[in-house]
């Protein structure tokens, strides 16, 4: 595609108000390979006005027309799916394979069952003498980051479409080229001017300024728990919704019934897909202390088949913190049993798959979220002592249990203080409701839960 040098307001590409510009950096080879605007207030102040004015004829279209358009959308996501995996690849340093599978194919996914639900979705139901409805709660603010970033605007947009909302979204800054696609995509499919808009900028200026206007009424944001923070607090003073989609230090608890090999080579795989760039992957690998060395040494062999499989990070700042954390790992007595802190390539912001063992559960890598190729591993007594460790960060995303026998893996991760757990590798669900407990977040994503998100409800009695 040729980038766009506007913003996509009220149905139509826009000059920004001013003449910044962000320039996007393939990570790969680390060269400027385009430069988009970099809105401001000025630029959100537009775009809510747009979506606010559009709300109540959109709020007023039948479900069953709303699930139409967001079906013509996903039949263009469909069309463009090459496109879309090449440009990801381009900003984000994704294999193709797997921006082809991953990054194009989820999103196609995701926005049929949302054009599958706004048909089906019960908008309207009886409750003894009263009748309930669910209207939508108004102007979406969505900020989306840039690990994922097709799926994450999907994974906003699509429902809030679906409720009868309107859209201002603020990309990341770092991946702003594939929201640019979505937009032609949300054009072509016939979305009706100003119930989705684009600004491209940066998260201080133009995401400040979406989640701080009067006229957004949900803020829906995928980031950091820091920015998450202070994006609820801002919300919070305006008595405003928000969904956070924040970080993650998920568990991947192998129990000694388990078949080891496989729950570790899927481990492995879990953390290296994306290049360590997911707030869900298992970083934290937690092995019975019988089969610790044998996990240890399976888990170092694994890491290994990816060192020329793996995509770089996404940018500079990212790759000086991930190796980072492997120096504080080290320092703080972890041992590298694969990979290291030493950049594997001259160019670009490759870090090799990293293992550490004799991770102790207080230590840093075992605490904070790294969002790199990273995975340690930490031995525990018994089943006890396994799930005070996995219930042990202030996070609560994801995880994995892993048993010989399904209804002992079911018993484990009932206690897991987390959103959702995948059992014995069990498979991605774009219906099931994704999101977190603890400083992971507030609400769900996906699915019906995902929908309701962007609903408000009003009871009449009669």
């Amino acid at each position: 595609m040729k980038p766009h040098d506007g913003l996509y307001i009220d149905g139509a590409w826009r000059p920004a108000a001013g003449r910044d510009t962000i320039a996007v950096v393939n990570p790969v080879d680390e060269q400027v390979i385009a430069e988009v605007p970099a809105g401001g207030a000025e630029d959100i102040d537009a775009a809510v006005r747009a979506a606010r004015a559009a709300l109540p004829a959109w709020a007023a279209t039948a479900p069953a027309d709303r699930a139409a358009k967001i079906a013509a959308l996903r039949d263009v996501l469909v069309a463009r799916k090459d496109e879309i995996a090449e440009t990801v690849t381009a900003e984000l340093g994704a294999p193709l394979p797997f921006s082809q599978a991953v990054h194009a194919g989820v999103p196609i996914l995701v926005a049929g069952s949302y054009a599958e639900l706004a048909a089906s979705y019960a908008f309207e139901e009886k409750v003894g003498n009263s009748t309930v409805y669910a209207e939508p709660v108004g102007v979406v603010g969505a900020i989306t980051p840039w690990n994922y970033p097709l799926h994450q605007i999907v994974a906003k947009v699509a429902p809030a479409l679906a409720a009868g909302c309107t859209v201002v979204l603020k990309p990341a800054e770092d991946t702003p080229l594939t929201a640019q696609i979505f937009a032609e995509a949300v054009h072509e499919a016939g979305v009706p001017a100003g119930v989705f808009n684009l600004v491209t900028g940066l998260g201080p200026v133009a995401g400040q300024a979406l989640a701080e206007h009067d006229g957004v009424d949900l803020v829906s944001f995928t980031g950091s728990t820091a920015v998450g923070r202070r994006i609820g607090a801002t919300a919070g003073a305006a008595v405003k919704r928000v969904a956070l989609e924040l970080g993650g230090k998920s568990a991947n608890v192998i129990l000694p019934s388990a078949d080891l090999a496989r729950a570790v080579g899927v481990g492995i795989a879990n953390v290296m897909g994306n290049s360590g760039q997911t707030c869900s992957a298992w970083t934290r690998m937690l092995v019975h202390t019988s089969q610790y060395d044998e996990a240890v040494a399976l888990a170092a062999e694994a890491a290994a088949k990816y060192g020329d499989r793996i995509g770089p990070l996404v940018n500079a700042k990212q790759h000086a913190r991930v190796r980072g954390y492997i120096e504080k790992g080290v320092a703080e007595g972890a041992r590298l049993v694969a990979g290291g802190p030493e950049a594997p390539r001259e160019q670009g912001y490759f870090v090799s798959p990293t293992v550490f063992a004799d991770v102790t559960p207080e230590m840093t890598i075992a605490q904070e979220e790294i969002f790199g190729p990273v995975v340690s591993l930490i031995r525990y007594e018994d089943e006890d002592d396994a799930l005070r460790i996995a219930n042990g960060t202030v996070y609560g995303l994801a995880g994995a249990v892993w048993a010989g026998d399904e209804a002992e893996a079911v018993a484990f991760a009932r206690r897991m203080d987390t959103g959702q757990v995948d059992i014995n590798g069990g498979r991605f669900n774009p219906l099931a409701p994704f999101g977190g407990y603890k400083q992971s977040g507030v609400g769900r994503e996906l699915g019906a839960h995902g929908l309701s998100e962007y609903l408000q409800t009003k009871s009449l009695q009669f």
